[in-house]
């Protein structure tokens, strides 16, 4: 049962009525009686001043300068005591922003510098007695060294900036970007954009300070299976028949080792290296018949893929825990083969992200 069913809606003559009722009672009542039963009623009275409800402006006023008396008025109340704590008084591990975007340096292997539109997430932790932090400091603190330093020093001033000022234990700053590389085609003498999925992390945690670097590398995987299959076809049988072959993407993320520069091409190289098969940019029709000969010289399972990723990783001695994890999206099937490796203690964990394989996803 709604209120019209149990309420009669009065007409317009009968409302009329009972707002002078209203206006009749409110014009004899005291301030205290009307802020009882609604500050609101102030308004029907438009001749008398009511203390407890001003009549408040409407008009923006730009030409209003804040002081310091004024800023030292203003309420905070994620600075506020530990009483004011919704819910279990417990530690917060990652607290902060996510994708706050601004122009960003980064340093060319070959030389110079690059300026790429960046995604930045910035968290630190809060312990059990803070009620929060104040999350524009993360953003004043990054912006205040993003003209001045290159990708990762303005990581690790950053981190020292807001951790400072937020007085945290513990901080994660995560900055994501798209970077350009010029790749020849395989025959043709054509060149076009690569654009490589890059993603930088800074974690202190326990006074200790580590850099990992995320790459997503999008290849074509041939199934080795499929290419044995229509060759016996082929043979056989005389019957024309095609491998089934799909895009697919790892995603390899490795801490640098202090002290070593793992330039983001090392990383592609390193990539490329172990599956060469990388997806092309500018092609003609002897790209696309070089690109089926190399796919036919290396199929490869996605168990493959993860083992041959991670024979280059630990080759290289800047490079040192890692993760690879691979998802061939196959065309065989509606579902994908995935692959997880890990080594060392950075990136072992008994759960996974239940989002994890369908993000690797190239997004064009």
């Amino acid at each position: 049962m709604n209120i019209q069913d149990r309420i009669a809606m009065p007409d317009t003559d009968e409302a009329k009525a009972a707002l002078e009722v209203l206006r009749a009672w409110a014009g004899q009542a005291s301030e205290t009686e009307i802020a009882q039963l609604d500050p609101a009623i102030a308004r029907l009275l438009p001749e008398r001043a009511v203390g407890n409800y001003p009549d408040l402006s409407r008009t923006y006023d730009p030409d209003f300068k804040v002081d310091a008396a004024y800023k030292a008025g203003l309420p905070d109340l994620q600075n506020g005591p530990a009483s004011l704590i919704v819910g279990a008084k417990t530690r917060i591990e990652h607290v902060g922003i996510s994708n706050f975007r601004l122009p960003i340096r980064y340093r060319l292997r070959e030389g110079g510098e690059i300026t790429l539109e960046t995604s930045v997430t910035g968290t630190v932790s809060l312990e059990a007695e803070k009620k929060g932090i104040n999350m524009s400091r993360i953003m004043r603190s990054f912006y205040a060294h993003s003209e001045t330093a290159f990708s990762s020093g303005v990581m690790s001033q950053a981190v020292d900036d807001y951790k400072d000022h937020l007085e945290s234990f513990d901080a994660r700053l995560q900055m994501r970007f798209s970077y350009p590389t010029r790749v020849e085609s395989l025959r043709s003498g054509l060149s076009g954009w690569q654009y490589y999925d890059f993603a930088l992390e800074q974690i202190d945690r326990a006074g200790t300070r580590k850099r990992i670097i995320h790459l997503d590398y999008v290849y074509s995987s041939t199934c080795p299976c499929s290419l044995e299959l229509a060759e016996h076809a082929r043979r056989v049988r005389a019957q024309l028949a095609t491998p089934h072959s799909q895009r697919s993407v790892a995603r390899i993320s490795v801490v640098a080792e202090p002290g070593q520069r793992l330039w983001f091409e090392d990383l592609i190289d390193i990539a490329r290296v172990a599956v060469p098969t990388e997806t092309q940019v500018m092609v003609k029709r002897e790209d696309e018949q070089a690109f089926a000969e190399l796919n036919a010289a290396n199929p490869i399972f996605v168990e493959d893929a993860v083992r041959a990723f991670a024979a280059g990783l630990l080759a290289d001695p800047r490079v040192g825990d890692f993760r690879v994890v691979a998802s061939h999206q196959e065309s065989l099937h509606s579902h994908d083969a995935v692959a997880l490796l890990t080594e060392g203690e950075t990136f072992a964990a008994e759960s996974l992200d239940p989002r994890l394989f369908a993000s690797l996803v190239h997004g064009g």
